[in-house]
């Protein structure tokens, strides 16, 4: 084994970047609220989908282009 304690360096730095020490972000919400948040998001998020269709788009966003 030519790298050594590698690992366990990485790990302690990984540890030190994230004082918590804990996968992903705890917001302290309950499961509900989350749900709740999230599901009012994509709704906002689909309410100025539509809005921006019904207006002619204003363009074509990222899409893919037909033209030969």
């Amino acid at each position: 084994m030519t790298r050594g304690n590698q690992r366990d360096r990485d790990r302690e730095r990984a540890q030190s970047r994230n004082p918590k020490g804990g996968k992903g972000k705890d917001d302290g919400l309950t499961p509900e609220q989350r749900r709740e948040r999230d599901a009012k998001a994509l709704q906002e998020k689909a309410a100025k989908k539509a809005g921006q269709a019904a207006s002619g788009g204003g363009g074509d966003a990222g899409g893919k282009s037909t033209k030969k």
